[in-house]
């Protein structure tokens, strides 16, 4: 028996993470591998337009640590393990007629759909990045649904969304995994998607990816798996570990890198923390590995057919970012300022997660400490030469009030002073 996976991405820039595996197989995807029964072989096929790495061209900052080119990743890939990975350049959202012969002639049991441009900040930098995110992500989605039923392959799709699309501590208490039971007129009871609440048009194009998948779920009996994740930390998993070659992206520029990322980059440089507005906001975070391991659970427990949209909240935990700040601070001794938040967001939120329906199927996750940082400091030691540290400051604004702001903050941004050796680059 043969089973197939696609793994639609923006970028095969973060590769190939780890899980054990059945009956001496090892089968790997994009951000996951996967594990199925010993009784199937598993082909894999990336599909990707390869766009972020034009972004990085627009933005003018690479990644901190060297990305290889797709053929040398997967060519190391096979030269460790043995296993082929496949790779499709095709763009998603506009080849459409591409993708759906490409479903009919592989006839994938599973998908998993990376392919949206993944940077909030990046979606409120102007115009043409709000346009295209809207875009791509609407289109790209829409796109594999419509060519799912085309081929009429029962394809479980896997989706990669974001808890961003329940906004931040708007419910009034704990946010479910995707569904709350409400009371309509006239007391009946209902069950209906949590109110969606989008802070950015990134996490907007996620909320209208949710109703799609509603529509094909009610419409064509599409099964869709999707996951709402939190803020992604780590770099590496102990397979992309494994060569430098298949080493993942570390981003840290003001649009695309992480909460973490960031403040781990200044900390490396010896430079101040930039933490927006009082640091209040509350986020959800789960470590790289974790990733790949829900995204692995998510395709061995596909919903039936016949049964609604599985939604799953992809977190470990939730921290404020002051709390991260001082955390940092304190293990490296880089102190924090702060910045007007280029964010239109509240200064402070609670945020409690529901992960129980995750945690039902085995996933025991890993939490922030000291220890895993030292992975992501090492990373920043070794390749901080490779930085621009002017790119670290926020360069995208969700309106013009808040770009006001930051230009009034300039004091502020000014006492960011960049040691010599630094600064001279």
């Amino acid at each position: 028996m043969k089973a197939v996976l696609l793994a639609l991405a923006l970028s095969t820039d973060a590769l190939i993470a780890p899980q054990r595996s059945f009956g001496g197989a090892r089968r790997a995807a994009k951000s996951s591998a996967v594990t199925m029964s010993a009784s199937k072989k598993i082909l894999v096929t990336i599909v990707d337009n390869l766009s972020r790495r034009n972004i990085d061209t627009e933005l003018g900052c690479d990644s901190l640590t060297p990305i290889t080119h797709p053929e040398v990743r997967l060519e190391a890939w096979k030269e460790l393990t043995g296993k082929t990975i496949h790779f499709e350049n095709l763009d998603v959202a506009t080849e459409y007629d591409r993708l759906e012969l490409l479903m009919k002639t592989v006839r994938p049991d599973s998908v998993v759909h990376f392919a949206e441009q993944r940077a909030a900040p990046y979606s409120q930098k102007g115009a043409k990045q709000k346009r295209y995110t809207v875009d791509n992500n609407v289109c790209g989605t829409h796109n594999l649904l419509a060519a799912v039923v085309e081929a009429d392959c029962n394809t479980h799709v896997v989706h990669l969304g974001t808890m961003g699309v329940y906004g931040y501590g708007t419910s009034g208490g704990e946010i479910p995994e995707g569904y709350i039971d409400v009371i309509l007129p006239g007391g009946r009871e209902s069950k209906i998607l949590h109110p969606a609440y989008p802070g950015s048009v990134y996490h907007t194009t996620k909320c209208l990816d949710a109703l799609l998948f509603q529509f094909y779920n009610k419409n064509d009996g599409v099964r869709v798996t999707d996951l709402h994740q939190g803020i992604v930390w780590g770099t590496n998993t102990p397979l992309t570990g494994m060569d430098e070659r298949l080493t993942n992206r570390f981003d840290y520029d003001g649009d695309y890198g992480t909460v973490l990322n960031r403040f781990l980059m200044q900390a490396a440089l010896g430079v101040p923390l930039t933490v927006y507005g009082t640091g209040g906001q509350t986020r959800g975070f789960i470590h790289v590995t974790d990733t790949a391991k829900c995204i692995e659970l998510a395709i061995n427990n596909p919903p039936a057919e016949g049964e609604g949209v599985e939604i799953f909240n992809q977190v470990a935990e939730t921290r404020r970012v002051r709390d991260i700040a001082e955390m940092i601070s304190s293990n490296t001794g880089v102190p924090a300022r702060f910045l007007a938040n280029p964010r239109q967001e509240a200064a402070e939120n609670e945020l409690d997660v529901s992960n129980r329906k995750f945690r039902a199927l085995g996933f025991e996750p890993t939490l922030l400490n000291d220890k895993l940082f030292e992975e992501v400091q090492d990373v920043t030691n070794k390749y901080k030469d490779r930085c621009i540290p002017t790119k670290i400051l926020p360069a995208s604004f969700w309106n013009k009030k808040r770009a006001l702001a930051a230009e009034a903050d300039g004091e502020a941004r000014s006492d960011i002073k960049l040691p010599e050796a630094v600064a001279s680059r």
